[in-house]
């Protein structure tokens, strides 16, 4: 891949997260590359580095509409050494194009999205047995957080960020809960003698709060309105 933006050295968090470009089948992708460093706890629900520990990047991978690989955790590994990152980390994936992503923060709290919402619909379907293949057009959160977490509240954001991204489709005129493979990933502080550790991060939280603000403003930067 080549860098499109490379990072300023002010940056900090996910605004420093790089724009990277890259061709497959003649076809144009892009992807965003946050190099988090050392410290960071994450949890998420991708599909390369999902569950909770240790990760040092986050990798959000635009592939062709109409994906077919059946290994998608590879294909992003592959696409993550090509980045030239090494460790562990986070890979997540969108035929969305990822070069418009939407940027906000709230009192530290840092969100990056990324949106495709030709597939979407309700979460509590009334029809079983007649659900669409899983496709790669999504809704990818990443949420930093400048603080530590216990598991329990790293869970709890992951919550808080979905409640804000319905709350940002119904307000932007979508009437949906979001898309089948919605993807989510949120980084804290890994602990260390002598930091706070927050055990909360409901909506009604201080960091839970100023999470979802920030995801509920990036979401519709990213969502079109109806």
């Amino acid at each position: 891949m080549t860098a499109v933006l490379p990072p300023s050295a002010t940056t900090t968090g996910l605004r420093s997260a790089r724009l990277l470009s890259r061709s497959e089948d003649g076809e144009r992708l892009h992807a965003l590359l946050w190099t988090a460093g050392p410290g960071r706890r994450m949890v998420s629900s991708a599909v390369l580095g999902g569950g909770i520990g240790e990760r040092g990047w986050v990798l959000n991978a635009q592939v062709a509409h109409g994906y077919r690989r059946t290994d998608p955790d590879r294909h992003l590994a592959e696409l993550a050494v090509e980045a030239g990152v090494e460790g562990l980390g986070v890979g997540l994936m969108t035929a969305a194009d990822v070069s418009r992503h939407a940027h906000a923060q709230d009192g530290g709290a840092e969100a990056v999205v990324t949106a495709g919402v030709n597939v979407r619909g309700w979460a509590a379907s009334p029809t079983e047995g007649t659900a669409l293949p899983a496709q790669p057009g999504t809704i990818n959160i990443i949420v930093a957080l400048p603080v530590a977490l216990t598991d329990a509240a790293l869970v709890n954001a992951v919550a808080t960020a979905t409640e804000a991204k319905v709350q940002a489709l119904l307000d932007t005129g979508h009437n949906c809960s979001g898309t089948p493979t919605d993807a989510v990933c949120v980084a804290a502080h890994t602990p260390v003698p002598g930091e706070d550790v927050h055990a909360f991060a409901g909506p009604r939280s201080l960091w839970g709060a100023r999470l979802a603000r920030a995801v509920h403003q990036a979401v519709r930067a990213a969502v079109p309105a109806r």
